[in-house]
């Protein structure tokens, strides 16, 4: 890949991860979870008992992951999920803007998730590390198998 696209691969990374590390933590630091779950609950979200602590962690582990980019493609995949949920359930009867309650932070959110998925973290994150060494690793084998 061109170095501008890793650049943004990078860049769009560290903004989704850090937006989704901030929501997370408000769920579990700000906010607390029986206001969330509580929140949830009055949205008639099932098992919001459940829900709410499963989409803090999702939030904050799945932002930190993301914003390294490891295990990205799965990752990316959950959060779009996550983010299909908070839309139907949390944000489409208050219209499009965030400002208002509505759908368009957590559906920007969930299309670069989608976006993610498709590209993949880039070459400056850990998945092309594992995969680096994988590769490396392979080589070796096959060096020491034929000698």
């Amino acid at each position: 890949m061109s170095t501008i696209k890793e650049i943004a691969l990078l860049l769009s990374r560290i903004l989704f991860g850090v937006i989704l590390i901030a929501h997370g933590w408000d769920k579990f630091q700000i906010t607390g979870l029986e206001g969330i779950t509580g929140y949830f609950d009055s949205l008639g979200i099932p098992a919001a008992s459940l829900a709410a602590p499963a989409v803090g962690v999702i939030e904050l582990i799945g932002g930190i992951m993301i914003l390294l980019g490891a295990f990205t493609r799965v990752v990316a995949v959950i959060i779009a999920v996550v983010m299909l949920g908070a839309a139907v359930f949390a944000h489409a009867s208050f219209g499009i803007y965030a400002a208002n309650g509505g759908w368009e932070l957590v559906g920007a959110i969930g299309a670069g998730m989608l976006a993610l998925f498709a590209i993949g973290a880039g070459a400056w994150s850990i998945d092309a590390l594992i995969a680096r060494n994988k590769s490396t690793t392979a080589a070796d084998e096959k060096q020491l198998i034929t000698a």
